[in-house]
């Protein structure tokens, strides 16, 4: 089996791992840290504002049961597109949604996802402001980050409460 990997900014990581890690062929989602220039930051740091890190999911999954386009297709569900400060109750750069890619074929697909979406008029004349980029170095969040839906689903019901559960039952339920 040849494992992949795939990288995905959408706000609070802990709301990121959940619908990833659920799937067919997911073989780990992992919180962490990406986009910055400070090495193995902290989650006080990265939240400070001033390292230029993503909370970010990485994803290691096996591409014969799931599809890089599929992971996008996934990724699209748990976000707000057309928001480029942040996602829901979470603000600023280091909520910011970005699709990072490592290497040209995940771009294509990332790039054809977005302006498929962008043309499908879901989001009527908002434009879809998720960027894509270079993937960075990918640092791993702290443990307790790690698998927190798992950990402590009350904290994480908050935190779904500030608008993400809503929105995704507003604009994806019934486009799945």
């Amino acid at each position: 089996m040849s494992l992949d990997t795939a990288i995905f900014a959408g706000g609070c990581f802990w709301c990121m791992v959940q619908p990833f890690d659920t799937y067919p062929g997911i073989e780990k989602v992992e919180s962490g840290y990406t986009g910055g220039h400070v090495p193995n930051p902290t989650y006080e740091q990265v939240c400070s504002g001033t390292t230029g890190h993503t909370e970010a999911v990485k994803i290691t999954f096996d591409p014969d049961q799931v599809s890089y386009k599929e992971l996008v297709e996934i990724y699209w569900h748990q976000t707000d597109p057309t928001d480029a400060s942040g996602q829901f109750q979470d603000r600023g750069d280091n909520y910011r949604p970005v699709i990072f890619v490592k290497d040209e074929e995940q771009r294509r697909i990332a790039v054809a996802s977005k302006q498929a979406l962008q043309e499908s008029g879901q989001f009527g004349d908002d434009k879809i402001v998720t960027t894509i980029e270079d993937a960075q170095p990918f640092y791993p969040a702290e443990d307790y980050h790690q698998d927190f839906y798992k950990k402590d689903p009350q904290r994480l019901a908050l935190e779904e409460a500030g608008g993400r559960q809503q929105f995704i039952e507003k604009h994806w339920r019934d486009n799945k």
